[in-house]
């Protein structure tokens, strides 16, 4: 195992166990600051995946921004520390049953390639060219050459998957007008 390998699994184990601590606290500040925390982990796993800008706007935009708007929100509000029920056994049932699943998926993914991914995305009806999601290295290299890191990010985002993308934009929609509607009722 070389270096890039060590470091990659400290910066996994730190966003997994970081997002453990996140989805497990009942305090609601606490686990915004462990948000933050699993949002710097990704960040470095970005870098060590060779997606710098990726990584710059996962600090500047979700750990930066987004985040101190919650801490802001979350402030403002002034929640309360929410007792812990252990009542609701059915949930934590439902919730390790969910994670055996995506954990076992993520083993069988173990296998996958780019090239494997790109041959099975290219068999799919109706998907974009998978050459501009998975260049090769030296199509990846003239693309930043030519567009820059951002443009090299932005073209195949707004172009071969314009509508994921702004389906994804309505669902994040949804979820602001969701949380108002929450904090309402409480104010």
């Amino acid at each position: 195992m070389n270096t890039a390998a060590v470091v990659f699994w400290i910066f996994a184990v730190w966003s997994v166990g970081s997002a453990l601590l996140c989805i497990t606290r009942s305090n609601a500040l606490s686990a915004a600051l462990w948000l933050v925390s699993t949002m710097f982990a990704l960040a470095a796993i970005f870098v060590i995946l060779q997606a710098q800008f990726i990584a710059a706007i996962q600090v500047l935009v979700y750990a930066g921004a987004v985040m101190v708007l919650f801490l802001f929100v979350i402030m403002l509000l002034n929640l309360e520390e929410v007792p812990r029920e252990w009542k609701r056994w059915p949930g934590w049932v439902v919730g390790v049953g969910v994670t055996a699943v995506l954990g076992a998926t993520l083993v069988t993914l173990h296998t996958y390639t780019p090239q494997r991914l790109a041959g099975e995305i290219s068999t799919m009806p109706g998907t974009a060219n998978p050459a501009l999601v998975f260049p090769d290295g030296a199509a990846l290299a003239t693309s930043q050459a030519a567009q820059g890191a951002v443009g090299s990010v932005a073209q195949p985002l707004f172009t071969g998957y314009l509508v994921p993308f702004e389906v994804t934009s309505i669902l994040l929609l949804a979820a602001v007008v969701g949380a108002v509607v929450l904090a309402k009722k409480k104010l």
